[in-house]
């Protein structure tokens, strides 16, 4: 557990620095939970790296300010922070067409670097790149829920949208929560606002989300409900650009 937080924080960390929000492309992704409480997890396919800079110029005026700076000394600000540049002309940098090439050799070898560092953690079997900030994942972990369970993972990192979240609730209780499977999360947080590049990366989810347990299933928000199979009970979410609500379910342990 201990590598897979690392790893994934240091997706995030990464992808921040870039100025990106870490979304699902095309996916298959499941979660078995069982009554004494071990979890496996899976994640095989798309993960998109969306440039959430496109969308900084279009945050809500009525935003709190950063250091006191006027709207657009913050949006400065913000950008400044979120895609650290070199000492030199800012305006060459972002609209000369050598700054451009230079920019954009710049990002494809910081996402090849973060996908291989991935690909040396535990849990990711391979991490790939497939270019135009789009990576193909396979990623499968196994553990115990003796604490929250969350993927991907940074908490300094606010814009990085939890794909699942697993707490745990009282003393045999467990609620699971997957944000990033749906289009349904809460825009107002998320510095990309309404911007077209979060538009497209709402466009490309695709993927299939299946939960089994042996636990009691105290409630879910899958309206074909749970089926029968030798390992319990199965529920399957679809994903699709029309997915508004989080695939949901409170599951109930052994004592």
């Amino acid at each position: 557990m201990a590598a897979f937080l690392r790893a994934a924080t240091a997706l995030a960390a990464c992808l921040l620095l870039s100025a990106c929000l870490v979304t699902p492309g095309k996916f298959e992704s499941t979660l078995d939970i069982r009554a004494d409480r071990s979890f496996s997890f899976t994640y095989k396919g798309e993960i998109l790296a969306t440039d959430m800079s496109k969308g900084l110029g279009s945050m809500p005026s009525g935003d709190d300010p950063v250091d006191d700076a006027a709207p657009k000394e913050q949006q400065s600000t913000l950008r400044t922070a979120l895609q650290p540049k070199e000492q030199g002309n800012t305006e060459e940098r972002f609209d000369g067409p050598d700054s451009k090439s230079g920019n954009d050799k710049s990002d494809e070898q910081q996402m090849q670097a973060i996908a291989a560092a991935l690909s040396k953690e535990k849990g990711f079997r391979s991490a790939r790149y497939m270019g135009n900030h789009k990576f193909e994942i396979d990623y499968a972990i196994s553990g115990k829920l003796t604490h929250a369970f969350l993927f991907p993972f940074n908490s300094d990192a606010q814009i990085v949208l939890p794909f699942v979240a697993v707490e745990l609730r009282g003393e045999d209780r467990a609620r699971m929560k997957a944000p990033g499977y749906s289009n349904g999360y809460d825009k107002s947080q998320n510095p990309m606002g309404g911007s077209s590049s979060g538009e497209d990366a709402a466009k490309a989810l695709d993927g299939t989300f299946t939960l089994t347990t042996n636990a009691e299933i105290v409630s879910q928000n899958q309206e074909d409900g749970a089926q029968n199979v030798p390992q319990g009970k199965r529920i399957v979410w679809k994903v699709t650009p029309l997915t508004s609500e989080a695939p949901a379910a409170t599951l109930r342990f052994k004592p």
